[in-house]
């Protein structure tokens, strides 16, 4: 099978990385310096939990230098930067050939093919010219949910969390069990990463969004993790406040996550303390990915009449800092202040 992955950061680096030692044909989409470091030496996945290192030469080139058909794209790219590269990327799929979209937050294509009055809905902060819907081929996609905490350390190095809850969930976007989730959960399996196949992914991608809706925004903005968030008296009411609305938005689809606010309040009392992929682009001066995150669960809010205050108020805020970061050019980093 000849397998793309169209973006190179964490998730994608981590996931060609491990494609490539277990011997599949797998090419990597990377640019900037993560192309030069992959390009020109191997790629480092470090665990962060046993400090365990697995390196490896990757086949690697820039959009625009792929050989396709591919008949399996897995796409690595945050949702915010899919639009610009959505009709290219639908374009280096075979015929018969099956997309992977493995994106945080909620997904542009979350009302499509749903036994649902509101099947077909755009969310406007997702694709609100419809785009994204004219570029893919529905019956070419399978939504996924990536569990799988990871941190573009350096170019060419990843460090993973290395969690035993870790996996990749895959779904098709009518809930049918199909062959070809199979056969996508056989190879990466097979690389190392235990994949689940569910008959709603959706269900899983609330699960997530509980996470994603209020600790990427509230991170990016008190520079925090998740386990601080919970750790401060403070932050820990607003942390459940905002859990509470997600919760009720996901039940006004018809949707009750498995993980509740309070289960999820646990959850991240444990969890390996690593910055949100939305407080690593606060550092690194990149745009934030809210609209997914954030923004899309305030739009599902308004279409059902759900109160939202509080992920409206930090949404806000993040927005601002989002704005001052593309605006002004600035990345945003601690740094030790003499006593």
């Amino acid at each position: 099978m000849k397998i793309l992955v169209f973006g190179a950061g964490a998730i994608g680096g981590y996931l060609g990385g491990i494609l490539t030692a277990a011997g599949a044909d797998v090419t990597l989409v990377a640019r900037g310096a993560q192309y030069e470091a992959l390009a020109g030496g191997e790629l480092v996945l470090e665990s962060a939990k046993s400090g365990r290192s697995l390196s490896t030469r990757v086949r690697v080139c820039k959009q625009g230098n792929e050989t396709p058909p591919y008949e399996l794209v897995f796409v690595g790219l945050k949702a915010h930067h899919l639009a610009g590269t959505a009709k290219h990327i639908a374009g280096l799929c075979s015929s018969s050939g099956t997309i992977v979209l493995p994106q945080n937050g909620i997904p542009w294509w979350y009302f499509e093919k749903l036994d649902t009055p509101l099947r077909g809905t755009r969310l406007p902060s997702l694709d609100p010219d419809g785009e994204l819907a004219k570029a893919f081929r529905l019956d070419s996609l399978v939504g996924g949910v990536a569990y799988r905490p990871a941190d573009l350390v350096k170019p060419g190095h990843i460090r993973y969390a290395d969690q035993p809850t870790d996996r990749l969930v895959i779904g098709e976007l009518d809930n049918r069990l199909t062959p070809r989730l199979q056969t996508i959960a056989s190879v990466v399996g097979a690389a190392g990463w235990p994949v689940t196949t569910t008959d709603d992914i959706r269900g899983f991608k609330w699960s997530k969004q509980m996470s994603n809706a209020v600790f990427n925004p509230l991170g990016a903005i008190t520079q925090s993790t998740a386990l601080d968030a919970v750790r401060y008296p403070k932050t820990r009411r607003v942390a459940t406040d905002m859990l509470r609305e997600v919760f009720s938005v996901a039940g006004s689809v018809g949707v009750v996550p498995e993980m509740t606010p309070e289960r999820m309040i646990e959850y991240s009392e444990k969890r390996v303390s690593m910055l949100s992929s939305t407080l690593q682009d606060v550092r690194a001066g990149r745009e934030l990915e809210l609209d997914a995150l954030v923004n899309a669960v305030i739009d599902i809010a308004r279409l059902t009449n759900t109160p939202v205050p509080t992920l409206e108020t930090v949404a806000a805020c993040a927005a601002l800092l989002n704005r001052q970061i593309v605006e002004d050019r600035v990345a945003i980093v601690p740094r030790p202040v003499n006593a």
